[in-house]
């Protein structure tokens, strides 16, 4: 089996890997395509100490399974493996496991490679009329859509999102459907344009001090600069969504008692509803297409992660299917 590994902050090609084994209450996965995220090319450069194969945003098809019923269909899975019988578990808190693994980031190999083993409760069947780059788009959209979980927002709203990335494109996409007024803080040419071609306002970092403050600012720059950014741009009484995450032990210097003297709400907003997702894609609700900057075959990841490292490039897709050059998937091991 071909798959990648993060080994000491250097991408390895693994030409030779065992197959994974699928369990009584596991599927087994011959991935299809998957994306390179920010926090792909952050493991590589050393957050959570992670070392295995990356990879999170993928669809597959499903090659053997303890439950039939799940033979040959084409899913994606939710990313948090959980318990079931810890106290968040117990709270139906799920993605908040006390216990949890996740997929391609934390005590589970991920989806860079031409298998993968997830349990049949974190599957999700993906419509014919979703296409495999856009099922590629199911987890950051639904970290998007989370936010409208976590807030209401009414037309009245003015919103603002720091950071026109991966993510802050699609959480720009998701909030312009609430009819509020919504800004995007971008940096490069690629992403003003990218916004543009979905009619969504942008503005320079410099601009900012000439506007009032707004209602809600989603950060999603992931550094830590964004945040101090996003205060100065919220009103009293507002809300800042944190999407950011930085590495364990990085210091932020940021001024706290702000957030007290002006009321201001902080909330962390990290994985959200896969199904929605799912939903808003085969309805149309949200085209995540004109994101996508390149593809690479799995074979050729270094350098496809080199491309996800360059400054302002969108979404980096690995066509891992065509890693093996073949029309039928070898026998999946009993």
């Amino acid at each position: 089996m071909l798959s990648i590994c993060i080994k000491n902050n250097q991408i390895i090609l693994q030409k030779q890997e065992p197959m994974p084994t699928a369990g009584e209450k596991e599927a087994l996965l011959a991935v299809q395509v998957a994306g390179i995220c920010g926090t792909d090319v952050a493991l590589l450069r050393g957050y959570y100490d992670f070392s295995g194969t990356p990879g999170h945003e993928f669809v597959a098809k499903v090659v053997k399974s303890a439950d039939p019923s799940w033979m040959g269909k084409r899913v994606t899975a939710d990313i948090n493996i959980c318990c079931g019988h810890c106290t968040e578990c117990l709270r139906d808190n799920p993605h908040h496991c006390l216990q949890r693994s996740v997929i391609g980031i934390k005590n589970k190999n991920g989806a860079f490679a031409q298998y993968l083993n997830v349990p049949l409760a974190n599957l999700l069947s993906i419509p014919e009329t979703v296409n495999d780059d856009q099922a590629v788009f199911i987890e950051p959209i639904a970290a998007a859509l989370e936010i409208l979980e976590q807030v209401e927002i009414s037309k009245t709203d003015r919103l603002l999102v720091i950071g026109a990335g991966k993510l802050g494109q699609l959480a720009a996409r998701v909030l312009t459907t609430t009819g509020a007024t919504v800004l995007v803080i971008a940096r490069h040419i690629s992403q003003q344009q990218c916004l543009e071609r979905a009619g969504i306002a942008w503005i320079r970092e410099t601009e900012l001090a000439d506007l009032d403050a707004f209602d809600l600012v989603v950060e999603a720059t992931g550094s830590p600069q964004g945040l101090t950014l996003a205060r100065q741009a919220v009103r009293p009484r507002g809300t800042i969504i944190l999407k950011s995450t930085y590495p364990p032990g990085k210091s932020i210097q940021f001024d706290f008692s702000s957030l007290v003297v002006d009321e201001i709400r902080l909330i962390g907003s990290r994985c959200g509803p896969y199904q929605k997702a799912i939903d808003w894609l085969a309805e149309g609700k949200i085209d995540p297409l004109p994101l996508i900057a390149a593809r690479y075959s799995l074979a050729q990841a270094p350098q496809a992660f080199a491309k996800a490292r360059e400054s302002g490039v969108m979404k980096v897709l690995l066509d891992i299917s065509a890693s093996t050059n073949q029309k039928k998937h070898p026998k999946a091991p009993e």
